[in-house]
């Protein structure tokens, strides 16, 4: 016995170990598709929690008469200055916009295609516009650019 083990040594090594290496190959392949698996549930979980939140800030303007000019194409802020109401709803709409920003930023949402498209339709409208004017300068630097250049964007 000896004898055969010693002349098949290099033999049982080889094989028990190929065996670990190919059940570690295994193993590691399944916890990396469980991982991926994971993080695209995590990211759909993400974008329910910010379409959530999305919804009940609009909820706000639609039940509040004070923020009816907000959307408003034409109008005129000579004659009409900003509201501390519409001011803060536009705040709110600048913080959830940044939090959705920074979430893509990290690769913790799905992409959004159109964000670029609807931070143009919104924040060029007169009053997003002049708050936005007003209060860019407390953003991060990054969200503030990516503002400015979807503006810029035709």
């Amino acid at each position: 016995m000896g004898q055969w083990l010693a002349d098949n040594f290099f033999n049982i090594v080889t094989t028990v170990c190929g065996t670990g290496l190919w059940f570690t190959a295994f193993s590691i392949r399944k916890d990396a598709e469980a991982r991926k698996e994971e993080t695209k549930a995590r990211k759909v979980a993400n974008l329910l929690a910010i379409t959530a939140n999305h919804r009940e800030l609009w909820k706000e303007y639609l039940n509040n008469p004070n923020l009816a000019r907000v959307r408003e194409a034409t109008a005129d802020l000579a004659q009409k200055p900003v509201t501390l109401a519409e001011e803060s709803f536009i705040d709110l709409v600048i913080s959830h916009t940044s939090s959705v920003f920074e979430a893509l930023k990290d690769d913790l949402l799905t992409s959004q295609e159109g964000l670029r498209r609807d931070v143009r339709s919104f924040f060029s409208l007169p009053i997003p516009n002049a708050v936005w004017t007003k209060t860019k300068l407390l953003q991060n630097r990054n969200f503030a650019a990516f503002i400015d250049s979807s503006l810029k964007k035709s």
